[in-house]
């Protein structure tokens, strides 16, 4: 067995302290469900946009992190439990994250990439680590200024904090993951399996919310209804996801270490993160459905719902893109279905709208193939 053999073998099954982890990660996405549910409007949406797309590169960046380095001693744990601690402080202050608690958004965030470097550092990964400081350390000083300005030039630097973790490693190739691929040797299983898991956290979050906020003092018939396909409309998400599992497994565990770190950043990047933003709108628009069954959605929960399920689509396809897998036809097709059924909601009830997508979904299930389970064009290592 090689010395890179035995490195993917260490990382192993994911961790408990991993899912506990999640678990703190996806806090981000309850508040960031709640921040949108008081205001439904496109600059409503586009901040949450943003917010999580700061926060998102940085839990990319701890997955990549334990799969390199598997927190498997209490040295380990005990540092990665402040990385927690800063994601908690982060998302406590997300509500008013662009106002009164900017200043504690920006010391959690701080935490968060200061405990992220100390451990890459001390991994095989160290080089590359230190090569993507610059830009990480960047997008705390402009949360940092953030914090002190206000008006237009605060979502600015916050913009600026997201791109310039995002977009400027890849706009420099020598700097950015893929171009120094070698310093990474994803083990497959693990990175797979701990996207799967976080998947499954942040839709669980959203059928506790939406059971949480059930007026139990005014249930009706319509309202036990929707609370039901409250429920089955994650669980076709979750279905959906989970059919491309195995084959994204078997192949980045086909392909050479460089392609296999190329692959795990196109699929688990940019494609999470729509399909995350997906479930944070998808959740504000069950929730309003539950609470109003019988009356029309209105434009803002039905674009919610419609368009987050669209987003979640739209997550997976990429992330079959990116591991080479091809576009299933039946993703395009429900999508576009999906998006139709923002009229069904604003003309009828929210109830229909939400029955009007779960159909969507089971057919889309029913009829769609499969991917195959691996690509025999990908080099094995």
């Amino acid at each position: 067995m090689s010395r890179t053999d035995r490195r993917l073998e260490s990382a192993g099954r994911v961790t408990t302290v991993e899912v506990f982890f999640d678990v703190v990660f996806v806090f981000t996405v309850t508040q960031l469900t709640g921040v949108l549910e008081g205001d439904t409007s496109w600059a409503g949406f586009g901040r949450i946009a943003i917010i999580l797309g700061v926060l998102w590169y940085p839990y990319t960046g701890y997955a990549w992190l334990t799969n390199q380095v598997p927190p498997r001693h209490p040295a380990q744990k005990t540092t990665l439990f402040a990385g927690m601690a800063g994601f908690l402080l982060t998302s406590v202050a997300i509500p008013a994250a662009f106002t009164d608690t900017a200043v504690l958004f920006a010391v959690g965030f701080l935490v968060v990439v200061g405990v992220h470097l100390i451990m890459f550092s001390r991994s095989a990964a160290r080089a590359t680590a230190i090569r993507l400081a610059p830009y990480n350390l960047a997008a705390v000083l402009l949360i940092g200024l953030a914090a002190l300005v206000t008006g237009p030039a605060t979502y600015v630097l916050w913009l600026a904090a997201a791109l310039v973790q995002a977009a400027l490693p890849y706009l420099a190739p020598r700097f950015s993951w893929i171009g120094v691929a070698g310093s990474y040797e994803v083990a497959a299983e693990h990175l797979v399996e701990r996207h799967g898991l976080l998947v499954i956290v942040a839709l669980g979050e959203s059928v506790v919310a939406i059971g949480a906020g059930v007026d139990i003092h005014h249930i009706t018939a319509a309202t036990a209804t929707a609370v039901v396909m409250g429920l089955a409309l994650p669980a076709a998400l979750w279905w959906t996801y989970f059919m491309d599992t195995r084959a994204a497994a078997s192949t980045l565990a086909a392909a050479d270490p460089r392609t296999r770190t190329r692959l795990s950043a196109r699929t688990y990047v940019l494609p999470h993160y729509l399909l995350l933003l997906g479930i944070i709108a998808t959740a504000t628009g069950i929730h309003a459905a539950v609470a109003h069954p019988e009356h029309p959605a209105g434009t803002p929960a039905a674009v919610a719902l419609a368009g987050g399920v669209a987003l979640f689509l739209a997550g997976t396809s990429g992330a079959a893109l990116g591991l080479r897998l091809g576009l299933l036809p039946s993703r395009v097709a429900g999508a576009l279905a999906v998006l139709a059924t923002m009229a069904v909601g604003i003309s009828t009830t929210a109830r229909v709208q939400l029955a009007a997508i779960i159909v969507v979904l089971i057919g889309m299930l029913l009829v769609g193939p499969r991917h195959p389970s691996g690509r025999a064009g990908i080099r094995r290592h």
